[in-house]
């Protein structure tokens, strides 16, 4: 016997629209109502399957108003499905406010397997082991960009990112890690998808005229952690107004660092 659910989780393609499962859209036809981001955008799949069910907003800025909306019709005993622009609700899309409030609720939810930006990218790129980290969306200011990369080079980290942001980025991630390895995945599914794999300045000589497309990047771990580990510590001091000579003291006392070792890197700096 089939569980009845009064919500579900539908992913719906990336890029292309055949990227869709069976049981979703048959999810998709059976249900009373469909919550969207764009009802626009979500119209256009719908129409490519035959689906007729009536589509209401919901994005991130009516997400807590629509709560009450979305509970008056489950509470009338109609089901709803929930699904993003493209790939995966609440992976970078709206529902985690939906979602939180229904389980209060006791409302039984379910979510349908389904294309995903960070899985297809991941499963076609090397790793050296199977964790990652994956952030969202990179922070936009460089400062948070710095501490972010730097808290975490020792992961395979990977984010998401605009096609006119990318570059700069890239410059960023550069001053605070060094020209290290990446893998960057534009246009997943998509006519001109492609993946590039190399150094940072290997992918900006590459994409020098510009980028287009979604973007999802993953930075190699450094080769050696203890070695980024110490210039980024000096990197920190020196921020803060210390002289190489006083960097040597401290990070030989905390660290048990050769002080001469970390004068010399910290003069040069």
């Amino acid at each position: 016997m089939t569980r009845e659910f009064q919500l579900y989780i539908v992913p719906t393609p990336i890029g292309n629209l055949k990227d869709i499962t069976f049981r979703a859209v048959e999810i998709l036809k059976s249900v009373d109502i469909i919550a969207c981001e764009d009802t626009r955008t979500t119209q256009k799949l719908l129409n490519h399957y035959d689906i007729e069910t009536k589509c209401y907003s919901y994005h991130k800025f009516n997400e807590k108003e629509r709560v009450n909306f979305f509970k008056g019709f489950i509470n009338a005993g109609k089901k709803i499905a929930l699904v993003s622009d493209a790939g995966t609700p609440l992976i970078c899309d709206p529902g985690t406010v939906l979602i939180e409030e229904l389980l209060k609720d006791g409302i039984t939810i379910t979510a349908l397997p389904g294309a995903c930006a960070v899985t297809t990218f991941v499963s076609q790129v090397p790793r050296y082991g199977e964790e990652f980290t994956f952030i969202g969306f990179i922070p936009r200011t460089a400062d948070g960009i710095k501490k972010i990369v730097t808290d975490n080079m020792d992961k395979h980290l990977i984010f998401y990112e605009a096609p006119e942001r990318i570059l700069k980025t890239l410059e960023v991630i550069n001053s605070a890690r060094g020209d290290i390895k990446i893998a960057i995945g534009r246009e997943l599914s998509k006519l001109f998808e492609e993946i590039k794999i190399g150094t940072i300045s290997e992918i900006q000589k590459y994409f020098k005229d510009g980028i287009k497309g979604e973007i999802v990047c993953m930075l190699y771990p450094s080769e050696n952690i203890d070695k980024d580990q110490l210039l980024q510590r000096i990197k920190i001091l020196k921020s803060k107004g210390f002289k190489a000579k006083e960097i040597s003291v401290i990070l030989s006392s905390l660290f048990d660092e050769n002080k001469n070792k970390i004068y010399d890197a910290a003069a040069k700096m």
